[in-house]
């Protein structure tokens, strides 16, 4: 059987997907691809979990803080640039080992990505002033109205993406569901290994909590102000990044420490939920293996 060029390995937030991939990038000689949205960020290393330097100098790792804060980084330049990191590994005989917890980019990556046209700067500010005073509940309707096919994929409180389908709507005069209609081409072939770490919800959530305390003793306090001195448009990824909302408002004295914390840690929680839904349902393909399994299973003794 021909080796496989790429192997996918996703998860939910800390259920050990980084350290499975740098075991087997070692083992394999392969090159870490990031897939994780928050980890490309390079303000904040500490509060995404992105490698370490001593990882790093395991085994190559790409796509990790490489764009910078005020960038509104979307799954098609995700897309773009693993495209890139792929071919350079195929050309140097290196097995590429996409890792991450983001749906979106693992989704693109397998199934293509529909040739949606960028948003003219423009638009999007004009579509973001006209409804920054709306909450999230009323465009969602909004959307429902102008693009009910779109709007009844995505969650009600989702504001990021219902934004973006209004986006492109104002922009292209076409809903969004059209567009997404015409899908480009995977950029790795079928039968490529992808697998799903499952980790009991307890275990997990246990997982999640001590990380989430080793960030703050290890300084992701100093990422989330120095990030705040910055001044960036409150409504970019980056500002949302778990964690960050909250320790802004304990920086500002709006609450405390240990409220901001316990705040923090539920709304990881909650997105590893939604990671693994997102995974069961529109990846059912995938193979979902403990930890350990899929240890034995990919780091060949």
């Amino acid at each position: 059987m021909r080796k496989p060029t790429a192997i996918l390995i996703a998860g939910s937030t800390a259920s050990g997907k980084s350290a499975l991939a740098l075991e087997l990038a070692e083992r394999a000689g392969g090159v870490i691809v990031n897939a994780d949205s928050m980890q490309v960020y390079r303000d904040l290393k500490l509060l995404t979990a992105r490698p370490t330097a001593a990882d790093q100098a395991r085994a190559i790792h790409v796509l990790y803080g490489h764009v910078d804060a005020k960038e509104n980084y979307s799954v098609g330049r995700w897309l773009g640039d693993a495209a890139l990191a792929l071919g350079e590994a195929q050309a140097q005989g290196k097995l590429a080992i996409v890792v991450g917890g983001t749906g979106l980019y693992f989704k693109a990556l397998t199934r293509g990505l529909s040739a949606i046209p960028p948003v003219p700067d423009d638009v999007r500010t004009k579509v973001r002033g006209e409804t920054e005073s709306a909450d999230t509940a009323e465009l969602h309707a909004r959307l429902a109205a102008a693009d009910p096919l779109t709007a009844v994929k995505l969650r009600a409180s989702d504001r990021q993406r219902i934004l973006r389908a209004l986006e492109v709507l104002a922009a292209t005069g076409r809903p969004l569901a059209e567009w997404q209609e015409g899908a480009g081409n995977p950029l790795v072939p079928a039968g490529t290994p992808a697998v799903f770490l499952s980790v009991p919800r307890e275990e997990l959530h246990a997982r999640i909590d001590a990380r989430f305390d080793a960030m703050i003793k290890a300084g992701a306090l100093d990422e989330v102000r120095a990030l705040a001195n910055r001044g960036l448009d409150w409504r970019l990824p980056v500002m949302k990044a778990h964690g960050v909302p909250w320790l802004q408002r304990y920086l500002a004295d709006d609450i405390s420490l240990a409220d901001a914390v316990m705040r923090g840690k539920g709304d990881t929680r909650r997105y590893a939920k939604r990671q693994e839904t997102f995974f069961r349902h529109q990846l059912p393909g995938w193979k979902w293996l403990t930890p350990a399994a899929a240890h034995a299973e990919l780091v060949k003794p």
